[in-house]
């Protein structure tokens, strides 16, 4: 099983960037968003069920960033609005093949390569 990501990128702040995920190689139950800033923890950021009937997001991204699947071709998309330098960090797709959306990147199976978004301000 492999996730492809892309569209990482350098913004100004207050820009859009929207990164994709290619998940047509596999079976997924849920699939998230997560990112790592230098020197800190990997965190989520987004995760949504296969269906798109239930979406979480972290608190810090809420209302300016979306989760979302195009059931065409079944690619992850993550749009992210009114970028903050906060927001710099290199991004993961991830996918978890049973089970609801969780926060913990210990209960994905799946995990796709970095890219890298970079907010200037």
């Amino acid at each position: 099983v492999q996730l492809q990501a892309s569209g990482g990128g350098l913004v100004q702040a207050g820009g859009s960037l929207r990164l994709s995920c290619d998940a047509s190689r596999g079976i997924f139950s849920v699939m998230g968003w997560f990112r790592q800033a230098p020197g800190k923890e990997r965190e989520f950021v987004a995760g949504m069920d296969w269906r798109g009937s239930m979406k979480l997001y972290d608190e810090s991204v809420k209302g300016r960033f979306t989760i979302s699947r195009d059931n065409r071709d079944n690619t992850i998309y993550l749009q992210m609005n009114s970028l903050k330098p906060e927001d710099t960090a290199v991004y993961y797709c991830a996918g978890r093949r049973r089970g609801s959306i969780t926060t913990s990147d210990r209960e994905y199976d799946y995990w796709g390569q970095e890219t890298l978004v970079t907010v200037s301000s």
